[in-house]
């Protein structure tokens, strides 16, 4: 196998290392495609066989071992964009209907909801501006 032949052999790999990258979603996959088109740069300048396999393995771990663990980091945070229900607690709201322990209507986020109060034994009146604490089914509880 002759200089030009061993580049593209490594090219071949590093496409075939993408396909299950995509079809599977592994990063890992991907780590170990840049570490062959890695080891086909080398191959291109001319080194031998054995530079070739240690470039790709060391490219390759490499990543694994610092791209990995970020990734991972980033994939257990919480997003900071609040979404759907989440985003609407913690708003305030407009009573339009008296709101106690039973229900009432609120006004959040420009949509009618109905509501309960948090604590049963308190009542808010018409126009008062209440705090979403929890969003349970269609219901807004308020304090």
């Amino acid at each position: 196998m002759n200089d030009i032949d061993a580049w593209v052999w490594w090219l071949v790999g590093a496409a075939a290392l993408g396909i299950p990258l995509v079809v599977t979603a592994m990063p890992e996959f991907g780590m170990f495609a840049v570490g062959a088109v890695a080891a086909a740069v080398v191959a291109g300048f001319g080194f031998g066989v054995v530079v070739q396999v240690l470039t790709f393995v060391v490219v390759s771990v490499a990543l694994i071992a610092v791209v990995r663990p970020i990734a991972y980091r980033h994939s257990r945070q919480n997003p900071q964009l609040a979404t759907g229900i989440d985003a609407l607690k913690g708003k305030q709201a407009v009573v339009l209907e008296r709101v106690d322990g039973s229900g009432g209507r609120i006004k959040l986020a420009g949509e009618i909801w109905s509501a309960r109060a948090l604590n049963g034994d308190l009542s808010y009146e018409v126009g008062q501006e209440v705090d979403v604490v929890e969003i349970e089914g269609a219901t807004a509880i308020v304090m």
